[in-house]
């Protein structure tokens, strides 16, 4: 697995300025604005030419590089064959990935489908093993990570994650903090919020969990379900000052995905900020 020796920040997606371009026109607008890398978005399925995969690899030397499962993915459907489409899903974000040099990939894992909180852990772990006893046969290394999720109805709070990483030792949470900031209705977004989520992983899981980190960022907008939709920083109460602070704080090496609707412009806020404290 790679190692980082600082927090990148990349942007989800190829920067909106890419426009019709390719892959390298994308890593040019990259490195000209002093940006980190690219999460690969394979949200609507995953799809991706073996020269793509073969470029995107030739930049993972300088850039940071991760990957987005499909919206599609639900291991506690109450259909068994959905299950296991949602499976092959996750097989295929990481084999991809893995061969286009990605060190991570994330997905939303789940919903409570009208059950109990352990019954649906339960079964997230058993399709869990299910997926990484497969990339394990193949050598397929990447993180997995399940990613903390917005809404109520979706398993994947803090504790969940941390939980299911403990199971497994290819499986790491990804910390999507708008996400928890909308599925408490507006909290978890001050300085001491933050720093609790990073003592807990350090303490639950160890220090690799801060060292290899994967999050998630964005402005958002919700409701009291939870999350609505994303939103530029500066046009939401997201508190990413005092996040960053946080990071600074614990030393956090990995990426930090920003998923602004102006993708890069907020990434490139969020480093700025960062690199000026």
């Amino acid at each position: 697995m790679k190692k980082f020796d600082k927090l990148n920040f990349i942007t989800a997606g190829m920067p909106l300025r890419t426009g019709n371009g390719t892959y390298p026109d994308a890593f040019d607008i990259l490195k000209e604005m002093k940006l980190d890398g690219m999460e690969l978005e394979f949200v609507h399925g995953v799809r991706m030419k073996e020269e793509h995969r073969e470029y995107v690899k030739t930049m993972s030397n300088d850039f940071a590089i991760t990957a987005h499962g499909p919206f599609y993915i639900n291991l506690n459907s109450r259909e068994p064959e959905k299950i296991d489409a949602s499976v092959q899903r996750i097989i295929d974000t990481a084999s991809v990935a893995f061969q286009a040099g990605a060190f991570s990939i994330t997905y939303h894992a789940a919903f409570y489908m009208g059950q109990d909180k352990q019954t649906v852990f339960n079964q997230v772990k058993a399709q869990t093993k299910r997926i990484t006893d497969i990339l394990d046969k193949e050598k397929t290394e990447v993180w997995v990570r399940p990613e903390t999720t917005g809404k109520g109805t979706q398993w994947g709070d803090l504790d969940e994650i941390i939980n299911l990483s403990k199971e497994f030792e290819n499986v790491l949470p990804c910390i999507d903090f708008s996400h928890l900031h909308a599925r408490t209705n507006g909290e978890i977004n001050s300085y001491n919020e933050f720093c609790s989520i990073f003592e807990k992983l350090g303490k639950e899981l160890g220090s690799y969990a801060l060292e290899n980190f994967h999050g998630h960022l964005a402005g958002i907008e919700y409701t009291a379900k939870g999350e609505k939709n994303h939103l530029n920083l500066e046009n939401s109460d997201m508190n990413y000052k005092d996040l960053l602070k946080a990071m600074k704080k614990f030393e956090i090496k990995g990426a930090l995905v920003c998923e602004s609707p102006n993708i890069e412009d907020d990434c490139k806020l969020l480093k700025d900020y960062y690199l000026s404290l």
